[in-house]
């Protein structure tokens, strides 16, 4: 009995080998983003697998918050490869006969939703095999900048700092004085792995170029600086140099204010003067309305006294009317000139 259960196992050994199997092992791979990852599936048939040949490779998200989404697929002599958007036009088989055993795909400018665990499936019935890859996508160093962080001045402490625009973890540094003609210092043995450099004390041995190379898996970026330890400047002058140019800057702002100001004040009084003029001065009576007005009076005034009034009314000189009344208004030339009868007081009568 135990031969023939070990005979029946043998047999189902023989059959599950000679079966459908893929012969690339699982593996992980890494790629920066941009770039193009070949993942491999190649397999084999048996004599056994007549039935028809189906290829597919599905994506599990690397943030396991979504199914795992088929992105390309292979079935009945054709291929489909518009099931996932995300990969849309940048998921393709490498082979031009799938049935030759290589079912290989290349995902073409990645970007950083790529990420995650690919599985490729093939099935030629009863035959039916799968393995999985791990893919992860990377962003070079770029856009590195080297500055100096400080006074570069001879005394001084300052830093030299190395910092890039983007780049995945985990990052190397690595600075390098170009100027052969002179060495860094020891003390900056450990500092030239870091990001950042930090100097005390400086002085002019430490002026050169220096550059720092910025590294990860799957590639670098560099920058340069040039440092030029200098003496100490004069603060004094400068200092005083400033304090000289705002008072300047006071006394042209206070001058301009000043101007102005007068300009305003002198407007002001000539509209308050032409204001003054216009109120304040009645505008003069026409000569006729005057002299009318003045005999009308006299009129009225002799008119009312009696012949006892007349004495303190005698020899009333002419000169007593205003020099306007005597003045005719001008007449037109078709019409006669106007005539005007004048009163006077004498002693004992009124004479019109």
């Amino acid at each position: 009995m135990a031969l023939l259960l070990r005979f029946v196992l043998l047999c189902g050994v023989a059959d599950f080998t000679r079966s459908l199997s893929i012969t690339t092992p699982e593996q992980m791979i890494e790629k920066a983003k941009g770039e193009t990852a070949y993942l491999p599936c190649k397999f084999t048939l048996s004599p056994e697998d007549q039935g028809p040949l189906d290829i597919e490779w599905l994506l599990s998200p690397a943030d396991n918050q979504k199914v795992d989404q088929v992105i390309i697929l292979y079935s009945g002599d054709k291929i489909y490869d518009d099931y996932y958007q995300d990969l849309k036009g940048r998921v393709h088989f490498t082979s031009n006969d799938l049935k030759s055993g290589d079912a290989s795909i290349n995902v073409t400018n990645l970007r950083l939703s790529d990420i995650g665990t690919y599985q490729c499936k093939v099935k030629k019935a009863p035959g039916v095999g799968n393995k999985k890859i791990q893919l992860t996508v990377l962003v070079k160093p770029s856009g590195i900048r080297c500055y100096v962080d400080g006074s570069e001045e001879i005394g001084n402490d300052f830093k030299l700092k190395c910092e890039p625009k983007e780049g995945s973890l985990p990052l190397q540094y690595e600075w390098q004085k170009l100027s052969n003609s002179q060495k860094t210092p020891p003390s900056w043995s450990t500092d030239m792995t870091s990001p950042v450099i930090s100097i005390k004390n400086a002085s002019t041995e430490y002026s050169g170029t220096y550059s720092c190379t910025v590294t990860n898996r799957v590639g670098s970026d560099q920058c340069q600086l040039r440092l030029n330890v200098v003496p100490p400047s004069n603060r004094a002058g400068t200092i005083a140099g400033a304090v000289v140019g705002i008072l300047l800057a006071l006394v042209l702002i206070g001058f301009i204010v000043f101007c102005c100001r007068k300009k305003r004040r002198e407007e002001k009084y000539e509209k308050e003067v032409h204001h003054d003029i216009r109120e304040d001065v009645p505008p003069p009576k026409s000569r006729t309305s005057t002299a009318r007005s003045y005999i009308g009076s006299n009129h009225s005034s002799l008119g009312s006294m009696s012949p006892s009034n007349m004495e303190g009314y005698s020899k009333t000189q002419y000169n007593q009317v205003p020099s306007e009344d005597f003045e005719r208004t001008p007449q037109s030339p078709t019409l006669p000139p106007a005539k005007f009868k004048y009163a006077y007081k004498t002693d004992d009568v009124t004479v019109v």
